[in-house]
């Protein structure tokens, strides 16, 4: 006899004699809701309408970069071993928005809040997948061309540069976020308390 057929037999052996409970025999959980009510509805259409409001990225005209160039922007105090650091992947990603076939003015609406919330939550590197084009004027280049733009409209963003071909390569972008005031206040503490 072999194993897994004698394993079968002793855990046989072990439960005896059950039955599978009657179909009837189950907990009522309520009526399921197959959609939002209204009022759900209504409260994520003012949700949106407020972040449109503040959203502050620019869909002006865009000088479209060269499809096969990498990007790179350091903002001004920001030390060159951070980005060459941020370039070579020697930071863990925390955060991912992907931001593959989708219109422009959607992702627009995608990467406000996405930069937002990972700078309230102390994220400091993150990647953004946008895709590559071959072409100078093809959709997925379009968009890589915005995101270098706005992304050097946020305060919150220290530098950003094109990831390595193992991590996506020129379709896929890394950023990098400044500390918090919540995270510097913190890495005080620590050395305060590592000074004794």
């Amino acid at each position: 006899m072999n194993q897994p057929l004698r394993d079968d037999m002793d855990f046989r052996a072990f439960i005896g004699d059950v039955k599978p409970l009657p179909r009837s025999n189950r907990a009522d959980a309520g009526n399921r809701r197959q959609s939002p009510s209204e009022a759900q509805l209504a409260r994520r259409e003012r949700a949106e309408e407020a972040i449109g409001e503040r959203n502050f990225l620019s869909d002006d005209f865009v000088d479209l970069l060269p499809p096969f160039d990498p990007i790179e922007y350091r903002r001004e105090g920001t030390q060159q071993g951070v980005v060459d650091k941020l370039k070579h992947g020697g930071y863990s990603v925390q955060a991912q928005l992907h931001l593959l076939r989708r219109p422009l003015a959607e992702c627009r609406r995608m990467v406000f809040p996405f930069i937002q919330e990972a700078y309230a939550n102390d994220l400091r590197s993150v990647m953004i997948v946008h895709g590559r084009g071959r072409e100078l004027d093809s959709p997925a280049n379009v968009l890589r061309s915005y995101l270098a733009k706005w992304l050097s409209q946020f305060d919150e963003v220290q530098a950003y540069v094109s990831a390595q071909p193992s991590e996506g390569g020129l379709g896929a972008t890394w950023v990098m976020l400044r500390k918090s005031e919540r995270a510097k206040a913190n890495n005080r503490e620590r050395q305060q308390k590592r000074r004794g």
